[in-house]
C-alpha cells in the first residue's frame, strides 16, 4: 500500500553531532526522506537545520536543572514535595512546548529516540507520555536501553515515574527495539508488543581509506610502526569491562597499545581511575583518544586535527567489544563495517540473535583465556585467513544489516501505522 508523506517529529533529549542517539536517528532520517517524508526535531540540544527545529533546554540531559534532579532522584530514597513539584513544573513546561511543536510543523507522526527509555530527563518522559495519551498521536518509540539495563536505577525515589514513561505503554505508541532479547524482557515488563529493527551500516558501500589521515592518527596518538593496536570503539563504563580488554593488549604481543575512542560515561571517572591503575600496574600502554576522535573528522579551537571513528577502526588490528549488557551494540557492526577482527563477549544478546548469523569472530566469556590469545596471535599473524574473516563477515552484514534492510522495516512499520 503506498504511504502518503507524512511529517515526522523526532524527539530526543539531544541530536548532535558526534553522539550515538543521533547517529543511528540521522540514517533513519535519510531514510524517511527519501521515502518522501519530512523530518522535523525537538531536543534540548540540536544542531540540524534550524529552520526544522525546535530547541528546549529543558529538554536536555544536561541542563542544570534536569542534572539536579537526577541527583535527587536517583542518589537518593526518599522524594520530597519540594522535589515533585520542581518535576511537574518543568513537566508542564515541556509539555506546553511538545504542543506547540506539533502545531508549529503540523505533526502527524512522532518518532521518540530513546527519551522514554533510559531516564535521563525525567520531566521529559512524563511530557512525552502525556502528551501522546492526551492527543492520541501515532509515535514510534525507539528503544536503546531500559532502567533494568542500569543498577543505578534499580532503587531509586522515582520508581512511580519509571513505572509510567519509561517505557509506558500507550494503544497509539509502536515500539522497537534492536534485538530479540530487549523485546522479550519489553514485553514481559510492559506487555507491550515491540518491532525488532536492529543497527545498520551502509554495506552496499565499502569505507574508504584516507592514508593521509591513517597515518596522521596514528602520529598524534604516539603510536610507532609495527605497534599491534587493540581498539576499545567504547564509552567507559564499567559494563563494558574494559579491564578485560587490557589484559587482552597485555597478552596478545609485547608491543601492544590499547586505543579507547569514547569518554567515560556519566559516573564513571571513578572507573576511568581505576583502569589507568591496573594498566601502569601490568605495564599496559592504553591511550584515551576521545578528544582527537569524533564521529566526523574536523579541527579543534587550538587547529589540531580530530579523526574519525572509521579512522580508528582503519589503525586497529583488532577491536575488543567484551561487554555484558547492550542493547544491540554500534561497536560490533561497526567493526564488521570496517572489516576488523573482532573479539567479542558471549553475551545473551549475541547468542540470541548474532551467533546464529554465522559471524567468525572470537569470544569469550569471563575472562582472556589461553585458548583465545593464542587464536589472536595466529589471525593476526596470518593476513590471508583474517581477511577471510573479515570477507566473510562482511558479507553477513550486508544480507542483515544494510540500509536496504532499514527501508523495508520502515515501511513495513510505518504501512501498519498510516496505511489504514
Amino acid at each position: 500500500m503506498k504511504i502518503t508523506p507524512s511529517r515526522i517529529g523526532f524527539i530526543s533529549t539531544r541530536f548532535l553531532e558526534g553522539d550515538s542517539v543521533t547517529a543511528e536517528t540521522e540514517k533513519w532520517v535519510g531514510m524517511l526522506n527519501g521515502m518522501g517524508h519530512e523530518c522535523f526535531f525537538f531536543a534540548g540540544e540540536c544542531d540540524r537545520d534550524p529552520d526544522r527545529s525546535m530547541i528546549v533546554p529543558e529538554a536536555g540531559r544536561d541542563h542544570k536543572d534536569i542534572v539536579n534532579l537526577r541527583r535527587l532522584l536517583f542518589d537518593e530514597y526518599k522524594r520530597t514535595t519540594k522535589i515533585s513539584g520542581l518535576v511537574h513544573a518543568l513537566r508542564f513546561h515541556l509539555k506546553q512546548n511538545l504542543y506547540q511543536f506539533i502545531r508549529t510543523f503540523d505533526i502527524n507522526l512522532l518518532i521518540i529516540e530513546n527519551a522514554l527509555s533510559l531516564p535521563h530527563n525525567i520531566p521529559l518522559g512524563l511530557a512525552l507520555t502525556e502528551t501522546i495519551a492526551e492527543t492520541s498521536i501515532p509515535a514510534i518509540v525507539h528503544h536503546y536501553d531500559f532502567p533494568w539495563h542500569r543498577s543505578r536505577f534499580t532503587v531509586t525515589s522515582a520508581q512511580d515515574y519509571l513505572r509510567s514513561a519509561f517505557p509506558p505503554a500507550l494503544n497509539t505508541m509502536y515500539h522497537v527495539v534492536t534485538n530479540s532479547l530487549v523485546a522479550r524482557e519489553l514485553a514481559l515488563r510492559t506487555g507491550a508488543p515491540s518491532r525488532i529493527i536492529p543497527y545498520v551500516m551502509d554495506f552496499d558501500n565499502p569505507p574508504s581509506v584516507n592514508e593521509e589521515d591513517v597515518k596522521g592518527l596514528l602520529l598524534d596518538l604516539g603510536i610507532e610502526d609495527g605497534q599491534t593496536v587493540v581498539l576499545q570503539p567504547t564509552s567507559i563504563a564499567a559494563r563494558k569491562r574494559i579491564e578485560l580488554s587490557i589484559d587482552l593488549t597485555e597478552r596478545i604481543a609485547d608491543n601492544a597499545v590499547l586505543l579507547i575512542t569514547k569518554p567515560p560515561a556519566e559516573l564513571e571517572i571513578d572507573y576511568k581511575n581505576r583502569l589507568k591503575e591496573y594498566a601502569d600496574t601490568i605495564g599496559v600502554d592504553v591511550i584515551f583518544g576521545s578528544e582527537r576522535i569524533h564521529y566526523t573528522r574536523s579541527t579543534n579551537e587550538t587547529g589540531e586535527r580530530i579523526y574519525s571513528i572509521g579512522d580508528a577502526y582503519r589503525i586497529a588490528d583488532i577491536v575488543s567489544y567484551p561487554t555484558t549488557i547492550e542493547g544491540f551494540g554500534h561497536a560490533f557492526l561497526e567493526g564488521i563495517y570496517y572489516k576488523r577482527l573482532m573479539l567479542v563477549s558471549r553475551q545473551p544478546l549475541y547468542k540470541l540473535d548474532l551467533q546464529p548469523r554465522g559471524f567468525q569472530v572470537l569470544s569469550i566469556d569471563h575472562f582472556i583465556d589461553d585458548a583465545t590469545v593464542t587464536r589472536a596471535r595466529t589471525l593476526l599473524s596470518n593476513t590471508h585467513e583474517r581477511q577471510a574473516m573479515a570477507d566473510h563477515n562482511y558479507e553477513i552484514g550486508r544480507l542483515h544489516y544494510s540500509y536496504h534492510s532499514l527501508v523495508s522495516y520502515l515501511s513495513a512499520l510505518l504501512d501498519e501505522i498510516l496505511g489504514a
